[in-house]
């Protein structure tokens, strides 16, 4: 459904982690790095590095962002009254992409970004296809009835490998969802680590 099928594989083994928790995902066969360099020795990683692959990681969580799209996201959330790491972690799962890939409406974050652009999604009654849009507290996202039927979903809904997190009210067999609250670090179901603390850090020194 989405060009970015081997790419997502790329990052998986770029940061020797299976950061979506899929079971097709190569790290589950190979933990090493892609390319010809990639069986060599790790060394003991820099600050730098682990400030960099922490980012690299959580921008990649969410569909590979841009760089100029992440540093926005990130200078807003410093903006923003309270702890910047949970302010950051709010505002990247209030994108309407997130919400659809969290509601279990498709498989992918990289699907849910191509299904939101194609304006299967509606936000409040109404077709949204921006995959950045912010979704409020209360919001009601659907699945346009027209593409009730298509197979991704299906096998979306179906898939044992997510659960819905309980920040989201979702109705599957009507294919509704309902934004409750804004999640914290804690209330995001990662299946890796993620740590927003050294995303803050990377940015404080570059």
């Amino acid at each position: 459904m989405t060009k970015r099928t081997s790419a997502k594989y790329k990052i998986d083994r770029r940061m020797g982690e299976n950061i979506w928790g899929r079971a097709k995902s190569p790290v589950n066969r190979r933990e090493y790095g892609p390319g010809q360099h990639g069986q060599r020795r790790k060394g003991k990683m820099s600050d730098f590095g682990l400030q960099l692959r922490a980012k690299q990681k959580l921008k990649g969580y969410y569909g590979d962002l841009t760089e100029k799209q992440f540093r926005r996201i990130f200078a807003e959330a410093e903006r923003l009254r309270g702890d910047t790491g949970e302010q950051l972690i709010g505002l990247l799962e209030r994108r309407l992409d997130a919400v659809v890939y969290r509601a279990k409406f498709v498989p992918t974050v990289f699907a849910a970004r191509q299904f939101v652009n194609h304006g299967h999604v509606l936000v409040n009654g109404r077709r949204v296809n921006i995959a950045s849009y912010r979704v409020k507290e209360g919001d009601v996202i659907e699945v346009r009835e027209k593409s009730k039927q298509m197979a991704a979903i299906l096998e979306a809904t179906q898939s044992p490998e997510r659960d819905v997190p309980d920040y989201l009210d979702v109705d599957h067999n009507k294919l509704v969802a309902t934004f409750v609250r804004t999640p914290g670090l804690s209330d995001v179901p990662y299946p890796v680590v993620m740590e927003p603390n050294l995303v803050i850090e990377y940015y404080a020194q570059n």
